[in-house]
């Protein structure tokens, strides 16, 4: 994607994938402006953690994604958005839903009237594997039937079909970017991979995991920031709907055996019912095809889960950043 002279919004900078593709971007000189959630600590989320070289190139936009008159002040000048802010934990998203709602589909409504009000040349709209549910066919392609199976995936599905109308209705030029399962450093403990690894480096003789038996599609946070910087500079995307996928599937149980191997290999592995999600509303197995975001963009990802997964590991081995993590508690 061509530098000169783009100015590039991220919003959800401070969060996991966030803050990775604030980082991506200005390791590579384009000009950001990172869209954080306003706090009375005044804190910058993940972005904190970054060393000040990197900080000082970043401009920090506090606001609340839900308040219109905020989101347009922050995208004015803007040449391309990236929209990653989001509510996305699935269990959190059982007890307030309506939180979701607001949060991913107005946030995304605002996100939408702005650019619209503003030509910004170019919107992302972060998307999640989540909305196709359990896969009725392998590998899920773009025309996969969408499944709202939690609360949260309804508000993304809602996301998306909105940005769909505005390219339809007003030629918005979006792009729906569907990444799959993506971990690395910095992810919440409610997603899978942290949840074992930091049981694990805390000590615990028993992991505790819900349902071992579903499947998913595993992408290092790297290459997902290297597929958003693709989908960013081709002209091929503007009104698609694009996943983000290795291709390769994994079981919980095959990822938690991975790990316990790796880290502590006397850890037994244990089935707590807590953690299970509601029968009807787990997502039994995902696997993405990539074969459209190649076909548009050159794209594939680079990181093996192996490769992935230990530099996951060493960030986490480092006490100020495990020390982040409350490991004796089910983190929703």
């Amino acid at each position: 994607m061509e530098k000169t002279r783009k100015k590039i919004l991220i919003t959800g900078a401070d969060g996991f994938i966030g803050s990775h593709l604030t980082e991506f971007l200005i390791e590579r000189d384009y000009d950001v402006r990172a869209f954080v959630y306003y706090n009375s600590f005044n804190s910058w989320g993940w972005l904190d953690s970054l060393p000040d070289s990197k900080i000082k190139r970043i401009e920090v936009f506090p606001g609340d994604i839900r308040d219109v008159h905020g989101v347009e002040k922050a995208m004015k000048s803007c040449d391309i958005v990236f929209h990653l802010a989001a509510l996305i934990a699935i269990p959190f998203s059982y007890q307030s839903p309506d939180s979701y709602a607001d949060t991913n589909i107005k946030g995304t409504l605002n996100i939408l009237q702005s650019a619209r009000k503003l030509d910004v040349k170019k919107i992302i709209i972060t998307s999640t594997s989540e909305v196709y549910g359990t896969a009725q066919y392998v590998p899920i392609d773009e025309k996969h039937p969408l499944q709202a199976q939690s609360p949260y995936s309804a508000t993304k599905i809602a996301a998306d079909r909105l940005a769909e109308s505005f390219y339809r209705s007003f030629k918005l030029p979006i792009v729906i970017a569907r990444p799959f399962n993506t971990y690395g450093p910095r992810q919440s403990a409610r997603a899978i991979i942290p949840a074992i690894i930091t049981q694990l480096l805390a000590g615990a003789r028993e992991i505790r995991l819900g349902n071992l038996v579903p499947t998913r599609d595993f992408n290092y946070v790297k290459d997902v920031c290297r597929a958003f910087l693709e989908i960013a500079g081709s002209k091929k995307t503007i009104g698609e709907e694009i996943n983000i996928s290795s291709g390769i599937e994994v079981s919980v149980e095959e990822l938690a055996k991975i790990l316990v191997d790796k880290l502590n290999r006397r850890a037994k592995i244990i089935i707590d019912e807590e953690r299970k999600r509601p029968k009807g509303s787990e997502v039994e197995r995902l696997l993405g095809s990539n074969k459209k975001i190649t076909s548009l963009t050159g794209w594939q990802p680079k990181y093996s889960l192996e490769k992935g997964l230990e530099e996951t590991i060493i960030w986490f081995k480092k006490r100020e950043n495990l020390k982040r993590y409350k490991t004796g508690i089910y983190n929703i």
